[in-house]
């Protein structure tokens, strides 16, 4: 299985394969997931301070929020996504130019 990795800001990195949802912070709802999740202590705020953008839910149900908007962390999965293969092939040219 390939790990793919994808940039939420501040430098901060999250396991794409385990994203289930990215959402924005507004509801009702996505605010009791956040507060249920830091009472649990599986929350991870990866906001440095700033206003929380986007909540990210993971398969082992961890929540992270991010000062990144929704749409620019999923352009960065989808960009990940499409990208990859194109890195694989000139990984495989260098190796056939050694």
């Amino acid at each position: 299985m390939d790990i793919k990795l994808v940039n939420i800001g501040f430098g901060n990195i999250v396991s794409a394969n385990r994203i289930v949802a990215i959402v924005s912070p507004d509801s009702a709802p996505i605010k009791r997931i956040i507060t249920e999740a830091r009472d649990q202590g599986v929350l991870v705020d990866a906001t440095y301070g700033r206003r929380t953008r986007a909540v990210i839910i993971t398969d082992s149900d961890h929540v992270i929020l991010s000062a990144v908007q929704p749409e620019t962390v999923a352009n960065r999965l989808s960009s990940r996504e499409t990208s990859s293969p194109e890195l694989e092939e000139d990984d495989d040219d260098e190796e056939e130019a050694e």
